[in-house]
């Protein structure tokens, strides 16, 4: 891969690839420490009155307001997107996500306001929904829009790669303080740090992002025609079955991460009775099969085809949905990040090829709204309920139980690509 290529505006490949990369990362991370925070401390600090199991119950469930907000998100951002370009749009979700992520840090729990607390939660965690909304199309396109012929997945992977990049960030900020802090404190300020860090990761996103222009693909569709005046009503008119299979596709992604990261983080905790350093260290081993499978996915899919792929993947999401229950119910804290480690490896091949899957299922003058809304869509179906379904299927059928869900969002995602083909893979 060629170094000098440039893009519009003067940008290099390797800009705009750290761009895709750098901003995700950033995004992420954002999201990632709420879903650990959501996980350990943000159930007895904003619902104390209810139990145990209850609590985490609660704190899943403002987990889950992003998901819903995330498709608002992306018809804001999709629209801004198809009608004035990618790079704008970008920079202005980062300031959305991050300005969110930075204003919980200084939340006050239920103890001091009551319920105003929770409320104050939710508002925060939906803004992080919306401005996520907007952000994976955006990068996607970005990395594949400025792709040479036969490098759109390897292109396309690079914003995928900021998810494990973020993870390890915000997981790894969290076992650092979990050493460094006793429990009291960590529950009382320590929390926090990781949101105030946020700060300056966005700081950097955004310095990465207004270096770049536009990509070719959106100069050619404004100097073809004019915008579209409703980009959204225009996918869901014109391309319902690519929206629809674009959706299904999705599902298994986001219900692996969830269950192998929040669920497992919260189910290990409490009911198998880990450490939080313990279990946060072995997610922390196991993220890299994601990075890893992302990777050898792209290669692949450059090689074959994104779609190929993604249903291989989803073949397999099937196979780790039905070992759920024996791996991660042994007892034995190997076997569980074995789990863990094929998990997010299988996630890695029905996520990588997403980057240049769905955006050649639109048009370029749509494809922003397009890509974004069925990507987030499928977030509330496979993500977005994941760890409060897991949660009840646990507490009522065992590990194997949840495992079902990882059963049938692999078979969703299998028939959502069976039944949508790429149509504008060189646009």
């Amino acid at each position: 891969m060629s170094t000098t290529m440039t893009g519009v505006g003067g940008a290099s490949t390797r800009r705009v690839l750290t761009a895709s990369l750098v901003g995700t990362a950033v995004e992420f991370y954002d999201f990632y420490i709420y879903a650990t925070a959501a996980s350990l401390v943000f159930g007895p600090l904003f619902f104390p009155a209810a139990s145990p199991s209850a609590q985490l119950m609660s704190s899943y469930a403002t987990f889950a307001v992003a998901f819903f907000a995330r498709p608002v998100g992306a018809a804001f951002f999709g629209h801004f997107g198809d009608r004035i370009g990618r790079k704008s749009t970008l920079v202005a979700s980062l300031l959305v996500m991050g300005g969110s992520t930075l204003l919980i840090a200084f939340l006050p729990t239920y103890a001091m306001v009551g319920w105003v607390a929770p409320l104050l939660l939710c508002l925060l965690r939906f803004g992080q929904g919306f401005g996520l909304g907007g952000e994976w199309g955006g990068a996607a396109l970005l990395a594949v829009e400025n792709a040479p012929p036969g490098w759109r997945a390897r292109f396309g992977m690079f914003p995928q790669l900021g998810a494990p990049v973020g993870f390890i960030a915000a997981n790894g900020l969290f076992l650092l303080l979990g050493l460094m802090l006793s429990a009291e404190d960590f529950r009382a300020w320590g929390w926090r740090l990781p949101f105030l860090a946020s700060a300056i990761l966005v700081g950097l996103g955004l310095w990465v992002r207004l270096k770049i222009g536009e990509t070719p693909a959106f100069q050619r569709a404004i100097a073809a025609e004019r915008p579209s005046h409703v980009p959204m009503v225009e996918v869901i008119r014109r391309h319902p079955a690519a929206l629809l299979g674009g959706t299904f596709a999705v599902v298994a992604c986001f219900a692996i991460f969830y269950l192998a990261t929040a669920f497992a983080l919260g189910y290990g905790t409490t009911r198998l009775g880990y450490s939080r350093e313990a279990f946060l260290g072995v997610q922390l081993g196991a993220i890299l099969f994601l990075a890893a499978g992302i990777v050898a996915a792209g290669w692949w899919s450059d090689a074959a085809n994104p779609r190929r792929v993604l249903m291989a993947g989803c073949v397999a999401t099937v196979a780790i949905g039905a070992t759920m229950g024996p791996l991660m119910g042994s007892g034995s804290l190997l076997l569980i990040w074995l789990w863990l480690s094929l998990g997010l490896l299988v996630m890695g091949f029905v996520y990588g090829p997403l980057g240049a899957y769905l955006p050649s299922l639109f048009p370029p003058r749509v494809r922003y709204s397009g890509a974004s809304i069925a990507f987030n869509v499928g977030g509330i179906i496979g993500g977005g309920l994941a760890p409060i379904a897991a949660q009840a299927l646990a507490d009522r059928g065992g590990l194997s139980a949840t495992g079902g869900y990882l059963v049938a969002a692999g078979v969703l995602s299998l028939v959502g690509l069976a039944a949508t083909r790429p149509r504008h893979a060189d646009g």
